[in-house]
């Protein structure tokens, strides 16, 4: 079983601190504003296929 610590990290140095997405500088918080905007995994996926 994946633990979110295998997909989330926090560097100061990356994104002024803010749980990221590992070995990217796409956020949490950026991933969750998406669906609750409305899009879908897929769309999401669609613009960020590196997800």
């Amino acid at each position: 079983m994946m633990s979110y610590k295998d997909i989330i990290t926090i560097e100061p140095e990356k994104r002024s601190g803010k749980p990221c997405i590992r070995g990217m500088r796409i956020t949490v918080y950026d991933v969750l504003s998406y669906l609750a905007s409305g899009m879908t995994y897929e769309e999401i996926l669609e613009d960020f296929p590196y997800l």
